[in-house]
């Protein structure tokens, strides 16, 4: 694990030893993680909500056919083997 060094204004550095001292948090560095995975979840619900709207807004949907999905086991194949490559090379 690496360390990172942050520099924080006195108001912020006041409100985290503020949560220290309450017991919500072990450490500073338990707070800082838990801020950093809030933020990967919300920045994946935000991708997730974007691309739910674009498929709403893409146009009217069609039934999959047996084609369709013959092109997606080949695609998964595909994806399959180039990674099996790359570990092996």
């Amino acid at each position: 694990m690496e360390n990172i060094i942050i520099s924080l204004p006195d108001s912020l550095r006041v409100f985290v030893e503020e949560q220290l001292r309450l017991g919500n948090y072990s450490n500073a560095s338990e707070y800082f993680s838990l801020l950093v995975q809030q933020d990967q979840q919300r920045q994946a619900k935000q991708r997730l909500e974007t691309m739910l709207i674009e498929g709403i807004e893409s146009g009217t949907a069609e039934p999959m056919t047996a084609q369709d999905w013959d092109q997606i086991r080949q695609a998964v194949r595909e994806g399959v083997a180039q990674n099996q490559e790359k570990n092996q090379g």
